[in-house]
């Protein structure tokens, strides 16, 4: 299940010294993707020079977990310059992401696994997926959201309409509606202090729905969260995917007219 009720965490917040963003980190899972990964890079690479017009004070760092992959994946990934790049076998979403960040802390000469070690309010973490593409504004939009007092956001995830029926895509339109407070969380367009996350016990190690237990953890403890479709990210309209129960396995039940779980 991809719903949660967010409203009450959406509320207003004043902005504090402490919250001022001065690290990103992007986490990208990719499993066999190496026909959609390019795109997704293509549009890293352009928010990320967005970002740094507006500001050149913040360092941006892309990492992709190369999860279990047997095809050209690697390759793709290896044509585009400035990436971090990790190699897992997992084969599970949650893993991947849990271990690209994990890379980071370590790196950092900080365990991940010690409680109360990081309260990084300035290094924020957001992720998004290797069949998604995001839009020139996605980090600028998040950042706003952050230095506001946000220690999350949730943003909207929305299928290529060139790729599903128009039939389709009516029955996904009429059960979202994008607007502030919205109530789904996918992990293709889900950002957070990297304190905030780690206070929620980070992403586990699972192959689906790790983003909504880590969201449901983060609001329990306190995090100040932004459910906002101002912050949108354009996926792959397949209808086979990598995790089970997942995107394309919501739209797939849409195309088909199965019984359709509230999962996308």
């Amino acid at each position: 299940m991809r719903h949660l009720d967010l409203r009450a965490a959406d509320r207003a917040h004043h902005p504090a010294p402490g919250d001022a963003v001065r690290q990103v980190t992007v986490v990208v899972p990719a499993r066999d993707e190496e026909l959609l990964i390019g795109r997704c890079l293509d549009g890293l690479d352009r928010a990320r020079r967005s970002l740094r017009r507006h500001r050149p004070d913040v360092a941006v760092e892309v990492v992709v977990v190369l999860d279990a992959c047997t095809d050209g994946t690697a390759d793709v990934v290896a044509r585009h310059g400035g990436l971090t790049v990790l190699a897992v076998d997992a084969a599970r979403v949650g893993a991947a992401r849990q271990a690209g960040i994990r890379h980071v802390l370590e790196r950092a000469g900080t365990d991940p696994r010690a409680d109360g070690r990081v309260d990084d309010v300035a290094h924020w973490v957001t992720n998004t997926d290797a069949d998604s593409v995001v839009p020139s504004s996605w980090l600028i939009d998040q950042l706003a959201l952050a230095e506001v007092g946000h220690d999350v956001v949730v943003g909207v995830v929305e299928p290529d309409p060139t790729e599903l029926a128009t039939d389709v895509l009516a029955r996904w339109r009429g059960r979202h509606q994008l607007v502030e407070g919205q109530a789904h969380v996918h992990g293709a367009n889900l950002a957070f202090r990297m304190s905030a996350y780690l206070a929620g016990g980070g992403f586990e190690p699972l192959p689906v729905h790790e983003d909504v237990r880590l969201v449901e953890r983060m609001r329990l403890g306190g995090a100040r969260i932004a459910a906002t479709a101002r912050v949108r990210v354009r996926t792959s309209a397949r209808t086979t995917g990598r995790a089970p129960q997942g995107f394309a396995a919501y739209l797939d039940e849409l195309a088909h007219g199965g019984p359709v779980a509230d999962a996308g």
